[in-house]
């Protein structure tokens, strides 16, 4: 249902023609003197002109200025990121687990391991795991995920402890990347695509604080809200799940090897535990409004007995699904016994880290097009999913690793980094892996969001089916882990 009604609503769209490619009139004033964006707006300098502006210092944004910073076909380019936020230093670690974490796969290390800021993190606290294992609560069928030798299948990492590695990248080549911090922008202009004598090619940015820039290529990556996406023209399609998360750090009942993350799907959302240490693991809960405000109120001790019994209860079993499950396990055993998963228990949970408790509404949105002229729009800014399957950073590093190979091709080729040419190689690239990502997520999510004897029964077979075919797990893993 998910990749029909975005395809219709992704071609009528086109249909009106590409947002960001019409033809915008611009006046001479554009082409004033400006303030420059050292700290004195009253400088009559012309505006500066920045090859790439990045919008949006997040995880997403400064690893794109940090592919970009680092890419020697990018040597002697202006290069600015700006971010709206304070400047994130982690040099001395808490002894608290920051309860916002990622879960990356090995594409998203490699890429950060790429301009170096991977070893900053394995400096610091990070923890990968090496099995997943993914069941429903109104059955007993399940898969399991796993590399041949007990490989990493993944990391879990906090996302600040990200942000401060890619800063301490940023901060190494400052000569080649421009960092504003707390800069607020208030206007874009975007350039006409046939240039009157008097018009600026380029984009026009206006801060807050009354500096003007001008670019000739504008990346967005300033998250769902995205206001360059807004100001490109370029419209979505989205709708809120009526769901929120539920995330908190957790103490374990006892240390244990904490190499598995887990995942069990009830009838209210699907709820993870995700490893950090021996003793300490990441919670993500995704269910109703109502109930994550109850969870959130709760006092500690409720609080663990509820994520307890998340994990354990059996009270949406009915002895149909069970039996029946059973004969279609057992039959998938004697034809593939090699397919078959031994299941392995959760740790359960003895309390709650203080003040780690936090909610955050849930939805999916994806831009009609990623690019438009003189612009492309990376990670949350093109698209948003649920936290079902851990893919939203690490679909958005993928937006970085594209972008960037396709931009640093262009810059060798001595190309216009605005022009749409390579910009839609970088869109078809992505959307042909997202866009499947999506509606897989999306399908999963609906389909194990209710206690329907029939769906059950259908998704109980199917994720059997699925755990007995190897070849097909490892399809699964090797697209996911891109």
């Amino acid at each position: 249902m998910f990749a029909t009604v975005l395809s219709l609503a992704c071609r009528d769209l086109q249909l009106k023609g590409r947002p960001g490619l019409q033809t915008l009139q611009m006046t001479s004033s554009l082409r004033r003197s400006y303030g420059t964006t050292e700290n004195n707006p009253s400088s009559k300098e012309e505006a500066p002109l920045y090859d790439v502006v990045i919008s949006g210092g997040g995880m997403v944004g400064s690893s794109m200025a940090c592919a970009l910073g680092y890419d020697p076909n990018f040597c002697g380019k202006k290069i600015l990121l700006l971010e709206a936020g304070h400047k994130k230093n982690l040099d001395i670690m808490p002894d608290t687990y920051n309860n916002r974490v990622s879960s990356l796969t090995p594409g998203s290390a490699t890429l950060l391991s790429s301009f170096g800021a991977w070893e900053h993190i394995c400096q610091k606290r990070y923890r990968p795991f090496k099995r997943m294992q993914v069941w429903d609560a109104c059955s007993d069928a399940m898969i399991t995920f796993d590399k041949e030798g007990l490989e990493d299948m993944g990391y879990v990492v906090e996302n600040d402890l990200i942000l401060t590695a890619l800063t301490k990248q940023l901060d190494a080549i400052a000569d080649r990347v421009k960092v504003l911090y707390r800069s607020r922008v208030v206007r874009y202009k975007w350039p006409s695509t046939y240039q009157e004598a008097d018009a600026s090619p380029w984009v026009q940015i206006e801060l807050a604080d009354g500096h003007h820039l001008q670019t000739k290529l504008l990346i967005g990556a300033d998250g769902p809200n995205s206001m360059v996406r807004k100001s490109g023209g370029i419209q979505t399609v989205q709708w809120n799940y009526d769901q929120s998360a539920v995330v908190a750090t957790l103490h374990l009942s006892e240390p244990t090897e904490n190499n598995v993350a887990w995942q069990r799907f009830l009838p209210s959302g699907p709820i993870a535990l995700l490893p950090l240490s021996d003793t300490l693991s990441s919670l993500v809960w995704s269910t109703s409004h109502e109930h994550a405000s109850q969870l959130a109120s709760l006092d500690e001790e409720s609080f663990t007995d509820a994520v307890n019994s998340a994990f354990w209860s059996n009270e949406n079993h009915s002895e149909f699904i069970d039996t029946a499950g059973f004969m279609f396990r057992s039959s998938l055993s004697i034809l593939n016994p090699t397919g078959t998963s031994t299941r392995q228990l959760p740790p359960s949970v003895s309390k709650v880290d203080p003040n780690s408790r936090a909610t955050f509404p849930l939805g999916l949105g994806h831009a009609a097009e990623y690019i438009g002229y003189r612009l492309a729009l990376i990670g949350d800014s093109a698209h948003r999913v649920h936290p079902l399957a851990g893919q939203g950073v690490n679909l958005g590093f993928g937006d970085v690793a594209s972008l960037a190979h396709h931009l640093s091709r262009a810059a060798f080729d001595g190309k216009d980094l605005g022009s749409t040419r390579h910009l839609l190689q970088y869109e078809t690239e992505r959307q042909r892996h997202n866009l499947p990502m999506m509606a897989a997520i999306d399908l999963l999510k609906r389909l194990y969001s209710t206690n329907n004897a029939l769906f059950v029964l259908l998704r109980t077979m199917g994720l059997q089916a699925t755990n007995a075919v190897v070849p097909m797990k490892e399809q699964i893993m090797a697209f996911a882990s891109k």
